[in-house]
């Protein structure tokens, strides 16, 4: 018995100890040179990033694929590109970094700091007038916070992509995911006073068919998005004439302010035009239901303080 206690000390199981943790920093290692050479797209640069040699860098790679028996990059003599199996495990890779540096500063007593990197998905018009604003004010609260926003209509695939977040428009329907609301989006249809002067007022939907109207295309399937409307309670979907067609949400108002039509198009777009007296309102009493604006993650437990910060910093407008 007090042999078998002895070597817990100074015997096998001390030595096991040590071998678990010189085998988790190697393996930290090997993490942080892949992701370096993932994001700087290049042995060379990421080897002076982190104070080694391109060749030091390079046999990390080339031994993490090895251990993963997967092929992490695309190689040339002038070029480094991820595989689709190394963009799929460098964003994994990269929120397994972050928390490690969280925990860095959890030991350094700083837990309650929101601190490293911030990464989201959000739409482009909301994200410009509305998020990037907020985490301005975050970061200059809390220095040790960096962001890495995409600005995009698209939807990302939040659980496959190494985001914290995505902000949404719309019903969330994955049970996967946990949606917190943080405001609406209002669509509505506007006009250039100097077109209604010109071609008049409609008074219900149905007198769209004799207007110039402007529709939004919409980038995934290039289809012309109909225009909603609320009739006695009742909603209504048109599909206008189109007399112009545009791509872009901000470039509906554009050309709407400029005479061109009407659109349908949200209220956060329009806001500057109306209050700027180049855009009116129409149809103000068809608007349709509200659309719900959420921050979605993957689970409420565990959650990074930056992304608790974010989510405060939003509700805070």
């Amino acid at each position: 018995m007090a042999r078998s206690i002895g070597r817990l000390y100074s015997g096998e199981n001390g030595n096991d100890n040590h071998n678990i943790m010189d085998k988790t920093s190697t393996s930290i290692r090997l993490l942080q040179a892949f992701a370096e050479a993932a994001k700087q797209r290049s042995f060379a640069k990421a080897a002076r990033e982190l104070g080694l040699s391109a060749s030091a860098v390079t046999k990390s790679v080339q031994r993490l694929e090895q251990q993963l028996r997967l092929r992490l990059f695309q190689r040339t003599t002038r070029h480094v590109a991820l595989t689709q199996e190394g963009e799929a495990y460098y964003a994994r890779c990269r929120r397994v970094l972050d928390e490690l540096a969280e925990l860095s500063l959890m030991a350094a007593g700083a837990e309650r700091a929101p601190a490293g990197v911030l990464r989201l998905d959000v739409p482009i018009t909301y994200g410009k007038k509305v998020v990037l604003p907020a985490i301005a004010r975050l970061v200059r609260r809390h220095p040790g916070l960096r962001i890495d926003v995409r600005l995009s209509d698209h939807y990302a695939d939040l659980v496959g992509s190494g985001l914290d977040a995505v902000v949404r428009v719309g019903d969330v329907a994955d049970a996967r995911l946990v949606a917190r609301r943080i405001g609406q989006q209002q669509l509505a249809v506007y006009a250039a006073p100097e077109y209604l002067r010109r071609r008049g007022r409609p008074r219900k939907p149905a007198d769209l068919q004799k207007h110039e109207c402007i529709v939004f295309q919409m980038p995934t399937s290039g289809r012309h998005r109909p225009w909603e409307f609320l009739d006695k309670g009742k909603p209504l979907v048109l599909h206008p004439r189109p007399m112009h067609v545009l791509n872009d949400g901000e470039g509906l108002v554009i050309a709407a302010a400029a005479g061109l039509g009407l659109v349908q198009a949200p209220d956060i777009m329009a806001a500057e035009a109306l209050a700027a007296g180049t855009l009116e309102e129409v149809l103000p009493g068809y608007r349709p239901k509200p659309m719900p604006i959420s921050i979605v993650f993957a689970s409420s437990r565990h959650m990074p303080a930056r992304l608790r910060a974010f989510i405060d910093a939003l509700a805070e407008d």
